[in-house]
């Protein structure tokens, strides 16, 4: 089924120049792109570190960008107000910590930002469906987070199906991002299965023609 959304391609500034976030974000920008992924690791959740509150809040000021922060932490409603403060203008939340999902998503809502669940590639649907009437957006790991350059994994395909079937089902009208291993042949996988927003590192970054890549997965 189509989905009711247009599809954008939303860039992970992991993959970029981190001794020059900036200019990764001008890249974006001058791509004519609107969105930009930021990814919040904290080396317990997954396997790896990348940047807290602080760098966000310095990147913030320097772009016009919507800022798609995407925490990877074990206890992400303890920084909710931190990334907030930041500029962060969508944060999704993992649902697999021991933490109050439900809550943690109201009370971002309440703040008058955009919020969503995630799930990793081996986490069932089902974890997340009682979440989904609260949910701008679902982004389903194609990866498992933590390093980009990964593999894209195809079993994470029906995941896409399903939650494309339960917006129409439940009369929503969240957002479906995929993140992780997104290319030229895995984008079109995805969207034809109802996703209707890709995260790019590394294919974005490295494209010889960054324009032709944007038209091919977001077409």
């Amino acid at each position: 089924m189509p989905s009711p959304h247009q599809t954008l391609l939303a860039p992970s500034i992991l993959a970029g120049d981190h001794a020059n976030l900036r200019s990764s974000l001008k890249v974006i920008e001058e791509a004519g792109l609107q969105w930009v992924h930021l990814d919040i690791m904290d080396g317990h959740f997954v396997p790896n570190l990348s940047f807290g509150p602080q760098t966000v809040k310095a990147l913030r000021p320097d772009s016009q960008l919507f800022f798609d922060v995407h925490l990877m932490l074990d206890n992400p409603h303890l920084y909710i107000d931190a990334f907030l403060d930041a500029g962060a203008q969508q944060i999704t939340i993992h649902v697999e910590p021991d933490y109050p999902v439900a809550d943690t998503l109201a009370y971002i809502k309440s703040k008058g930002c955009k919020c969503g669940v995630v799930l990793n590639p081996d986490t069932p649907a089902e974890d997340a469906k009682e979440f989904l009437p609260a949910c701008d957006i679902v982004l389903l790991m194609t990866v498992q987070p933590g390093f980009g350059g990964q593999s894209f994994r195809h079993d994470v395909l029906p995941k896409i199906e399903q939650f494309d079937a339960w917006r129409s089902e439940l009369g929503l009208n969240y957002r479906l991002e995929i993140d992780g291993g997104v290319d030229l042949q895995t984008a079109p996988l995805c969207t034809q299965r109802g996703a209707d927003s890709l995260v790019a590192g590394t294919a974005f970054f490295k494209a010889a023609d960054q324009s032709a890549f944007i038209q091919k997965v977001t077409c």
